[in-house]
């Protein structure tokens, strides 16, 4: 797996330092709305619930490719948003937090055990 899962290639200082931007712009956008407020943990997590699930609803019904790409794209910038807000709060680095997932990920999929399959790792 790449680091393309979350936050895209954030290897470069370059794109790192864009992702920092994105993150002080949502800050800046909750701040200057006096959101912060509501923007608890919990609230964080129901909202990004929320938000996944009318990801979900653009697929709805459908088959996969016929999901509209800009509705696809506006509420995954939402479950994004709000999954960075999320890890703000709790002071975690987004990029490390998922590449530590990838490596417990790769301990319990070995390539040899998993490749091809969707089995849980305790049915491999």
């Amino acid at each position: 797996m790449a680091q393309v899962i979350i936050l895209g290639n954030t290897s470069t200082p370059e794109k790192a330092k864009e992702m920092d931007q994105a993150l002080q712009r949502l800050r800046q956008f909750r701040d200057d709305r006096d959101w912060q407020q509501f923007h608890n943990p919990k609230d964080l997590a129901v909202a990004l619930s929320i938000e996944a699930g009318e990801l979900l609803e653009a697929f709805l019904w459908k088959a996969p490719e016929a999901a509209d790409p800009e509705k696809v794209k506006e509420e995954l910038a939402d479950v994004l948003a709000y999954a960075l807000l999320l890890s703000d709060a709790y002071g975690f680095d987004p990029q490390q937090i998922v590449l530590d997932k990838i490596k417990r990920n790769e301990e319990k999929y070995p390539v040899d055990k998993a490749r091809g399959s969707a089995k849980k790792y305790n049915e491999l």
